[in-house]
Protein backbone atom coordinates (compact mmCIF):
# COMPACT_ATOMS: atom_id res chain seq x y z
CA UNK A 1 0.00 0.00 0.00
CA UNK A 2 1.71 3.38 -1.09
CA UNK A 3 1.95 6.21 0.97
CA UNK A 4 0.26 9.38 0.13
CA UNK A 5 3.02 12.51 0.07
CA UNK A 6 0.47 13.85 3.30
CA UNK A 7 0.64 10.37 4.75
CA UNK A 8 4.52 10.26 4.53
CA UNK A 9 5.36 13.91 5.81
CA UNK A 10 2.91 12.78 8.64
CA UNK A 11 5.22 10.00 9.52
CA UNK A 12 8.21 11.88 8.64
CA UNK A 13 7.32 14.30 11.77
CA UNK A 14 6.11 11.45 14.24
CA UNK A 15 9.95 10.16 13.43
CA UNK A 16 11.28 13.25 13.69
CA UNK A 17 9.66 14.18 17.09
CA UNK A 18 10.97 10.39 18.45
CA UNK A 19 14.30 10.92 17.58
CA UNK A 20 14.45 14.26 19.35
CA UNK A 21 13.74 12.75 22.57
CA UNK A 22 15.75 9.48 22.22
CA UNK A 23 19.44 8.91 23.21
CA UNK A 24 20.27 6.04 21.02
CA UNK A 25 19.14 4.79 17.54
CA UNK A 26 19.79 0.99 17.02
CA UNK A 27 19.13 -0.20 13.77
CA UNK A 28 18.66 -4.03 12.67
CA UNK A 29 17.66 -6.38 9.79
CA UNK A 30 14.79 -8.32 10.28
CA UNK A 31 14.89 -10.29 6.66
CA UNK A 32 12.89 -13.76 7.24
CA UNK A 33 11.52 -13.47 10.13
CA UNK A 34 8.20 -14.21 11.24
CA UNK A 35 5.38 -12.33 12.71
CA UNK A 36 5.29 -14.29 16.10
CA UNK A 37 9.16 -13.46 16.20
CA UNK A 38 8.93 -9.81 15.76
CA UNK A 39 5.71 -9.91 18.37
CA UNK A 40 7.87 -11.00 20.97
CA UNK A 41 10.72 -8.53 19.87
CA UNK A 42 8.15 -5.63 20.34
CA UNK A 43 6.99 -7.31 23.70
CA UNK A 44 10.33 -7.17 24.88
CA UNK A 45 11.59 -3.73 23.49
CA UNK A 46 8.35 -2.18 25.36
CA UNK A 47 9.29 -3.95 28.50
CA UNK A 48 12.03 -2.04 28.52
CA UNK A 49 11.37 1.21 27.52
CA UNK A 50 11.96 0.93 23.98
CA UNK A 51 11.08 2.23 20.99
CA UNK A 52 10.50 -0.46 17.73
CA UNK A 53 9.68 0.88 14.54
CA UNK A 54 9.61 -0.33 10.88
CA UNK A 55 10.05 2.42 8.44
CA UNK A 56 11.07 2.81 4.93
CA UNK A 57 14.61 3.69 5.02
CA UNK A 58 14.01 6.67 2.69
CA UNK A 59 11.73 8.26 5.36
CA UNK A 60 13.93 7.45 7.88
CA UNK A 61 16.92 8.86 6.27
CA UNK A 62 14.85 12.75 6.30
CA UNK A 63 13.84 11.55 9.85
CA UNK A 64 17.45 12.00 11.02
CA UNK A 65 18.53 14.86 8.70
CA UNK A 66 19.40 17.88 9.97
CA UNK A 67 19.96 15.82 13.47
CA UNK A 68 22.51 14.45 15.77
CA UNK A 69 21.76 11.41 14.13
CA UNK A 70 22.21 12.01 10.56
CA UNK A 71 25.54 9.96 10.16
CA UNK A 72 23.34 6.75 10.18
CA UNK A 73 21.88 7.71 6.95
CA UNK A 74 24.39 5.30 5.82
CA UNK A 75 23.81 2.23 7.46
CA UNK A 76 19.94 2.69 6.45
CA UNK A 77 19.51 -0.29 4.04
CA UNK A 78 17.89 -3.03 3.72
CA UNK A 79 14.74 -3.96 5.41
CA UNK A 80 15.60 -2.22 8.97
CA UNK A 81 13.80 -2.37 12.18
CA UNK A 82 14.90 0.70 14.13
CA UNK A 83 15.25 0.64 18.31
CA UNK A 84 14.85 3.85 19.71
CA UNK A 85 15.03 4.93 23.58
CA UNK A 86 16.14 7.40 26.15
CA UNK A 87 18.93 4.55 27.66
CA UNK A 88 21.29 3.40 25.39
CA UNK A 89 22.39 0.41 26.75
CA UNK A 90 18.83 -0.81 26.82
CA UNK A 91 17.85 -0.30 23.36
CA UNK A 92 21.13 -2.45 22.54
CA UNK A 93 20.45 -4.91 25.00
CA UNK A 94 17.35 -5.45 23.51
CA UNK A 95 17.65 -5.61 20.00
CA UNK A 96 21.44 -7.77 21.01
CA UNK A 97 19.85 -10.43 22.82
CA UNK A 98 17.32 -11.06 20.60
CA UNK A 99 19.89 -11.33 18.07
CA UNK A 100 21.74 -13.89 20.07
CA UNK A 101 18.63 -16.57 20.02
CA UNK A 102 17.43 -15.61 16.59
CA UNK A 103 20.07 -15.25 13.87
CA UNK A 104 17.19 -13.82 11.49
CA UNK A 105 17.64 -10.16 13.55
CA UNK A 106 21.08 -9.14 12.37
CA UNK A 107 22.41 -6.02 14.27
CA UNK A 108 23.43 -3.60 11.67
CA UNK A 109 24.40 -0.27 13.61
CA UNK A 110 23.40 2.47 16.18
CA UNK A 111 23.70 5.76 17.06
CA UNK A 112 23.90 7.95 19.59
CA UNK A 113 23.97 11.96 19.56
CA UNK A 114 27.06 12.50 16.98
CA UNK A 115 28.57 9.09 17.16
CA UNK A 116 27.73 5.94 14.96
CA UNK A 117 28.49 2.69 15.86
CA UNK A 118 28.55 -0.34 13.87
CA UNK A 119 26.98 -3.72 14.73
CA UNK A 120 30.28 -5.11 16.84
CA UNK A 121 30.31 -1.37 19.34
CA UNK A 122 26.31 -1.84 19.85
CA UNK A 123 27.17 -5.56 20.77
CA UNK A 124 29.79 -4.05 23.11
CA UNK A 125 27.64 -1.02 24.54
CA UNK A 126 24.96 -4.43 25.28
CA UNK A 127 27.26 -5.64 27.59
CA UNK A 128 27.75 -2.67 29.87
CA UNK A 129 25.28 -2.61 33.09
CA UNK A 130 22.48 -1.18 32.86
CA UNK A 131 21.68 2.63 33.65
CA UNK A 132 19.70 1.70 37.11
CA UNK A 133 22.87 -0.81 38.05
CA UNK A 134 25.61 2.02 37.50
CA UNK A 135 23.13 4.10 40.28
CA UNK A 136 22.64 1.60 42.05
CA UNK A 137 27.12 1.07 42.16
CA UNK A 138 27.60 4.72 42.61
CA UNK A 139 25.54 5.12 45.52
CA UNK A 140 26.95 1.94 47.32
CA UNK A 141 30.31 3.56 46.90
CA UNK A 142 29.40 7.09 48.14
CA UNK A 143 27.47 5.60 51.14
CA UNK A 144 30.91 3.35 51.91
CA UNK A 145 32.75 5.86 53.39
CA UNK A 146 29.71 7.39 55.54
CA UNK A 147 28.77 3.46 56.69
CA UNK A 148 32.05 2.77 57.76
CA UNK A 149 33.00 6.42 59.75
CA UNK A 150 29.13 5.29 61.61
CA UNK A 151 30.68 1.52 62.04
CA UNK A 152 34.38 3.36 63.70
CA UNK A 153 31.79 5.88 65.86
CA UNK A 154 30.00 3.20 67.12
CA UNK A 155 32.88 0.63 67.92
CA UNK A 156 34.12 2.97 70.72
CA UNK A 157 30.68 2.83 72.92
CA UNK A 158 30.76 -0.63 72.44
CA UNK A 159 34.24 -1.29 73.69
CA UNK A 160 33.70 0.66 76.93
CA UNK A 161 30.43 -1.72 77.41
CA UNK A 162 32.29 -4.82 76.63
CA UNK A 163 34.71 -3.22 79.39
CA UNK A 164 32.67 -2.42 81.71
CA UNK A 165 30.74 -5.77 81.72
CA UNK A 166 34.29 -7.78 82.21
CA UNK A 167 35.44 -5.26 84.76
CA UNK A 168 31.52 -6.30 86.39
CA UNK A 169 32.35 -10.37 85.36
CA UNK A 170 35.87 -10.12 87.23
CA UNK A 171 34.46 -8.56 90.56
CA UNK A 172 31.29 -11.26 90.90
CA UNK A 173 33.86 -13.99 90.30
CA UNK A 174 35.67 -12.59 93.02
Amino acid sequence: MALTRQEKATRIDEVSAIVARTKAIVVAEYRGMDVDSITRLRKQARSQGVQLRVLKNTLARRAVAGTPFAGLSDHLVGPLVYGMGSDPVAVAKVLSSFAKDNEKLVVKAGAMPDFVMDGKAVKALATLPSREELLAKLMATMRAPAAQLVRTLNEVPSRLVRTLAAVRDARQAA
